[in-house]
């Protein structure tokens, strides 16, 4: 596929361009409709709270009985992330005071500090796919180069953090658990007291449901439910970034639409997948445009002339990525550790 620019879009003649106004192209997507975001908030947040009635009764009969249902509650919790993730960016709700609460409450759903994430989500899109800005919000990425001119220490512990096993079962509850607990030096004051707030209202529900359900069986289902949905998100937030075909340049030859369209991936997953991850696999149009609720994805997917050119990845294609590890530039395309023998055979 060819780089689409910010203001070209390539036609299916030759070399034909025709001037693309993304403004006016995505401006009717990106009007929130009060009554479905309303009607997303109780169809997600209602079976939610149904599912964890349902583990605490479960519990007098049976423990194996949560497996199952926590994998249920942690498809839902994802969708009341992408409900935060929303309300971050701003497009939930017309309101911004409506955006910040729901946004608030998601997030101790979640353990997530509202204000901390999106001030570090925002930063992502702004430097997404952007080689000189490998910041906050992405997954750590080394070039080629950087992996082979690094010390003993630094490649072990990179290693150590691509393995599947680390970066989808370790560590995506300890970032939601532990990490997100604490501001960095960096952020402002509003954002570390996001931090505060936010694990203020975390303990006051914790208190509370350990006094109605006891506090094993708090920790057990909380915990259950984090641990499913934190790696869902992980995985989700990963193979939108890191997958065969993903584009990355220097900050010189960077332009954002070009970033959205084929740094992001349109990740085509089963219908049920597609509304528990809340059409988030559409992250090409929403890196494109965060302005557009999540129940507007498709529909702009649909109907705009150049999103379905876009590469596509499927269920069983993003397996691929779990082999992706470096970026290598001379080639502009994700490699494996395999790729460095090839290199070292050919020197």
């Amino acid at each position: 596929m060819s780089v689409v620019s910010q203001d070209m879009l390539l036609t299916d003649a030759e070399p034909q361009v025709k001037p693309v106004n993304w403004q006016a192209l995505l401006a009717k997507y990106q009007q929130p409709s009060l009554w479905r975001s309303i009607f997303q908030i109780v169809n997600s947040v209602v079976p939610y709270v149904a599912l964890w009635f349902l583990m605490d009764r479960s519990l007098a009969i049976s423990g194996w009985l949560i497996p199952p249902l926590a994998v249920l509650a942690g498809g839902f919790l994802v969708r009341v992330f992408i409900i935060h993730h929303d309300c971050g960016h701003g497009s939930f709700f017309k309101s911004r005071t409506a955006n910040d609460v729901c946004g608030f409450i998601t997030g101790v759903m979640t353990f997530t500090p509202y204000k901390l994430w999106r001030w570090e989500h925002a930063v992502h899109h702004a430097g997404s796919g952007d080689l000189d800005r490998r910041d906050l919000g992405a997954v750590w990425t080394l070039t080629v180069q950087e992996y082979l001119e690094a010390p003993l220490w630094k490649r072990i512990a990179y290693r150590v953090v691509r393995n599947p096993a680390v970066l989808f079962v370790i560590a995506p509850p300890i970032l939601f658990l532990g990490i997100h607990r604490f501001a960095p030096a960096r952020a402002s004051k509003r954002d570390r007291y996001s931090v505060y707030w936010t694990n203020l209202g975390i303990l006051a529900v914790a208190a509370a449901l350990s006094f109605v359900m006891g506090l094993k069986a708090y920790l057990v289902i909380q915990l259950s439910v984090m641990l499913v949905a934190s790696m869902a998100g992980v995985w989700l937030f990963y193979v939108q970034h890191q997958f065969e075909g993903v584009k990355w340049e220097r900050h010189g030859e960077w332009d954002y639409a070009a970033a959205a369209l084929e740094g992001s991936s349109f990740y085509k997953l089963p219908r049920i997948l597609q509304w528990f991850s809340g059409n988030i696999g559409f992250h090409h149009i929403h890196h494109l445009s965060p302005r557009i609720p999540n129940y507007n994805l498709e529909k702009c997917y649909n109907e705009g002339p150049v999103f379905p050119r876009v590469t596509t990845v499927t269920l069983l294609s993003s397996l691929k990525s779990l082999t992706l590890r470096l970026w290598d530039e001379s080639n502009h395309r994700m490699v494996g550790y395999r790729y460095l023998k090839t290199l070292r055979q050919q020197q």
